[in-house]
Order: C-alpha cells, then sequence, then structure tokens
C-alpha cells in the first residue's frame, strides 16, 4: 500500500497509522454512520475510507514552509545588504533561463542552488545583525558610565560593610558596559564582513554569466568551489552572530 503514497509521506509513523487500531476504528464508525444513514452499502463503505483515509493523512509530514526573505523588514545597511544579495541571486537566474539545455546549465542550475543557500545566509546574517543593533540601542550607556562613576564615589567613602554590595553593583554595571562594546564590536565586524561576502557574491555571478556564454563544464569546477566556499563563510558568521546575541539580550535585560 505504501507505494501508492507520495515519497514524502513514506513514514514509519505512517505506516503504522494505516494498520493502527484507531484508523480501523475511524472506519468502522465512518461505515456505520452510512449504514444508519440509510445509505447504500457501497456509499457506507466510501465514508469508512475517507474516515480512515483522514487518520492516515494526520500523520503524513507536513511540508516545511520555506523562508520568506523581507529585506524592508530590516534597518539599513542590513536591507540594503540583504537586497544586493537578492538581485545577484535574480541575475544569475536571468543567465540560466538564456542558457541552451545542456549539460552547462545543468551545472549552472547546480550552482545556483549554492547561491540560494548563500542568501538565505546572507539574510540571517542581516536578521542577527540587525536584532544585535536593536538591543544595543536598549542599553543606555550613557546612564551605565554615569551609575559607574557614582558607585565608584560611594565605594571610596563607603565603611566595611556598605562596600561589598557595592562592589557587587559596580561589578555588574561594568559587565552591562563591556557586553555592549562586545555587541558593538562584533555588530561592526559583521556589517563588514557581510559587505566583502556580498561583493564576492557579485563577482561570482559576474563570473558565471561570462561563463554561460564563453565556458564550459570545467570552467565551473573552480567557480562552484568559491560559491561553497563563501556560503561556508557566511555560515561562520551566523553562528557568531548567534553566540553573541545571547549576550545581547542579557545585557539589554540589566
Amino acid at each position: 500500500m505504501l507505494e501508492h503514497i507520495p515519497e514524502r509521506a513514506r513514514t514509519p509513523a505512517v505506516a503504522r497509522a494505516i494498520t493502527s487500531p484507531a484508523a480501523v476504528l475511524l472506519a468502522g464508525a465512518g461505515m456505520s454512520v452510512g449504514i444508519l444513514a440509510g445509505l447504500p452499502m457501497a456509499a457506507a463503505a466510501a465514508m469508512g475510507a475517507v474516515a480512515w483515509g483522514f487518520r492516515v493523512a494526520m500523520a503524513v509530514p507536513r511540508r516545511a514552509r520555506e523562508e520568506r526573505i523581507d529585506p524592508f523588514t530590516l534597518g539599513e545597511p542590513w536591507r540594503q545588504m540583504v537586497t544586493d544579495a537578492l538581485q545577484a541571486r535574480s541575475r544569475f537566474a536571468e543567465t540560466v533561463g538564456r542558457a541552451r539545455s545542456g549539460p552547462l546549465r545543468d551545472r549552472l542550475e547546480e550552482l545556483g542552488k549554492r547561491l540560494d543557500a548563500a542568501v538565505r545566509e546572507c539574510w540571517r546574517v542581516a536578521c542577527q545583525g540587525d536584532a544585535l543593533e536593536s538591543a544595543l540601542g536598549h542599553i543606555d550607556r550613557g546612564d551605565a558610565e554615569r551609575e559607574l562613576a557614582q558607585l565608584q564615589h560611594e565605594i571610596r567613602r563607603a565603611d566595611q560593610l556598605e562596600k561589598p554590595s557595592l562592589e557587587r553593583a559596580l561589578a555588574a554595571v561594568r559587565s552591562q558596559l563591556a557586553s555592549a562594546e562586545r555587541i558593538e564590536r562584533v555588530s561592526r565586524d559583521a556589517r563588514t564582513r557581510l559587505r566583502v561576502l556580498n561583493a564576492q557574491m557579485d563577482e561570482a555571478v559576474a563570473r558565471a554569466v561570462e561563463l554561460s556564454v564563453t565556458g564550459t563544464t570545467a570552467d565551473l569546477t573552480p567557480l562552484s568551489a568559491d560559491v561553497d566556499s563563501l556560503v561556508t563563510e557566511l555560515e561562520s558568521l551566523r553562528l557568531a552572530l548567534d553566540e553573541t546575541s545571547g549576550a545581547a539580550a542579557r545585557a539589554a535585560g540589566a
């Protein structure tokens, strides 16, 4: 029976659902309702099959929702960098569309999948960078610096009973300021690196356009390696930003 259902539905959960007691009971209940309603046996059997099919369908894995890239949800400069990446990908798609059918076009289509991955990573990096800068905006460094100076002044005048609690407060304020500086540094570095990687993506697309006209499948091999390297660098940048996001959230809530 499994051979008659879609590939993505051929899972152990679906196989169990096909013969599960719940599915059998639903089928029987559907038939019973049809019979009690005075329907012909064939119609009652169809109702039973519908009930059984519903139970099996509930076990079929749902398709993952495709990630939606919307640069206009971001602030600058992240919005422009994502827009640039989307435009580069669009130019590449136009190039593939004009290419003749054959091995070269097949290789270009494979390369397009890696460029898709690069654009998605660019989007994720930009989202993280935008979120970091938003968190940074919630850290009032001026207020923290004033509080730091006030605590330092109070510690100099405090007695031995007051000093421990004041020093703990001082350490907390210093930690908040250090987090703000670290977040700003990481965000600045991310902006610079993403600009460089976007430029490399533009270069890769330009080379692909040229090779689609004058190149061979062998000429695409070095380009494919460069795009794979680009995706890897974007993934590494995103992971670095993931690690910093936790610190940003804690600092913003301090």
